[in-house]
């Protein structure tokens, strides 16, 4: 393996990565043949085949497998190598791979982009999906932080609070609870609900609080996002409890926030990363960045209702779940 370049395994990892010779191309500026000629050299010299194709797919052989963690291994030291380089020599340089679930995806830019105006030198992706994927690339250790409304059970990690994030009962502004004062948990027994898909943190939280209270909703529909809950409760189709950071600032204002005993459910969003992992230089300064701006910058944004978006949530000691 001395003799394999670093060209050929930026090309294998990519392949690998993407699952198709073209997409990995396409990534990389090169040419197909260019990248053939590439895993060829390199499969040579490990003499053994790292990709094997059934129909017109490509899977990784076991020794392929052993590779693709390798290169992951070694990319992450060489770019740990160069942002602590960088930091040496003043400087903030490098990647930031930021993982969120989806309705964190209301916040993250604006968290995200007054970061990379601080340090230019940064180039920060964001991945935002449902929370059972952020959880596989978790395990996978693909990015360099996550966010999370509850932290994991059965990995080890580490995690820590550093934002409120109190969850509501969203309605249309005709529904007949809006405009009443505290109104009991029971009187939402026959309240059809918009709910996300099961395993959603919302909807967990939601289910412990009507079990606190020996009732349980009645699920009209579930929903795959946000957005969808939002456009149903607009047609009529029943009340959801949602984060109230999924109320943007481009919400429609035909929607109200009810005043339900138990609401809002008081939760915090979590910074988590894998315990034992060794922080990069850029993801340590984010992280230190969110525990002192992340509440600062989203204390004042509106919502419906005219409901202020939650108090300033303190910083936290760090927490280790183990499995």
């Amino acid at each position: 393996m001395r003799h394999a370049t670093i060209r050929q395994l930026e090309v294998f990892e990519a392949i690998a990565r993407l699952g198709s010779f073209t997409r990995a191309a396409e990534e990389l500026y090169l040419t197909q043949p260019t990248v053939s000629m590439q895993i060829k050299k390199l499969t040579e010299t490990v003499g053994i085949a790292l990709f094997e194709q059934v129909g017109k797919r490509i899977y990784l052989t076991d020794a392929g497998r052993a590779l693709y963690a390798t290169c992951r291994d070694l990319f992450d030291r060489l770019d740990r190598f160069q942002m602590t380089v960088a930091d040496m020599k003043g400087l903030k340089q490098g990647r930031l791979r930021l993982a969120v679930v989806t309705t964190a995806k209301y916040f993250a830019p604006r968290l995200l982009g007054p970061f990379c105006h601080r340090h230019p030198g940064v180039d920060a992706s964001l991945k935002v999906s449902n929370r059972e994927r952020i959880l596989e690339r978790l395990a996978d250790n693909v990015d360099d932080l996550y966010v999370l409304g509850q932290p994991p059970k059965g990995l080890d990690v580490v995690y820590e609070p550093f934002l409120a994030n109190p969850l509501v009962l969203l309605a249309r502004h005709d529904h007949p609870l809006a405009g009443r004062r505290r109104v009991p948990v029971a009187a939402l027994t026959d309240e059809p609900f918009l709910m996300r898909e099961p395993g959603s943190g919302t909807r967990k939280a939601m289910e412990r609080l009507f079990a606190q209270h020996g009732l349980s909703p009645r699920v009209r529909m579930e929903l795959g996002s946000n957005e969808a809950i939002k456009q149903a409760i607009l047609g009529g189709l029943g009340i959801s409890v949602l984060s109230r950071h999924a109320l943007g600032l481009d919400s429609p204002r035909e929607l109200t926030v009810l005043d339900v005993e138990g609401f809002p459910i008081e939760r915090q969003w979590h910074v988590v990363y894998p315990a034992g992992k060794q922080l990069s230089t850029v993801a340590q300064t984010f992280l230190d960045y969110l525990r002192v701006e992340a509440p600062h910058l989203m204390k004042h944004r509106p919502s419906p209702g005219g409901m202020a978006l939650g108090k300033r949530t303190s910083t936290a000691p760090r927490h280790r779940e183990t499995g």
